[in-house]
């Protein structure tokens, strides 16, 4: 497993960012509109990560205080059905993710309307990153 795709799935806006495990920096690439039920968001998160040549997914898990929330299950069932089309998924908490990717971007100085599209596929290089340095300890 070389190249992974981190995925902060949103009932609007799945953001989605790529790495090369290897290296580990994570790419955001544009956020895509969810269209609204599990199996046909999973399949355009499938196809981009087939478009990346990603065998590994990894999704942000939200948790509560370190633990699991009825959103939490959602993502799971997601998670499964990526595991159905063949990827491996594993999962990081994304707790706080969006917030930290704000604070990214709003220090680079980008103005509000540019934040808002990004933000999502930043939070998906959070979950990617904290992913891979949990794995590298």
């Amino acid at each position: 497993m070389s190249r992974a795709l981190g995925v902060d799935l949103g009932k609007a806006r799945i953001g989605l960012a790529a790495m090369d495990l290897s290296s580990g920096l994570p790419r955001p690439l544009p956020t895509l509109q969810a269209i609204g039920t599990l199996s046909k968001d999973a399949a355009l998160v499938g196809t981009a990560a087939k478009k990346e040549e990603a065998t590994l997914i990894v999704l942000g898990l939200p948790l509560l205080e370190g633990e699991e929330t009825p959103q939490s299950k959602v993502v799971r069932r997601f998670g499964a059905i990526l595991e159905d089309q063949g990827f491996v998924v594993r999962y990081a908490d994304e707790s706080l993710s969006t917030h930290e990717a704000e604070d990214h971007l709003f220090d680079s100085g980008l103005s509000a309307a540019t934040r808002k599209k990004m933000r999502d596929s930043e939070a998906a290089c959070v979950i990617l990153q904290r992913f891979h340095q949990q794995n590298q300890s």
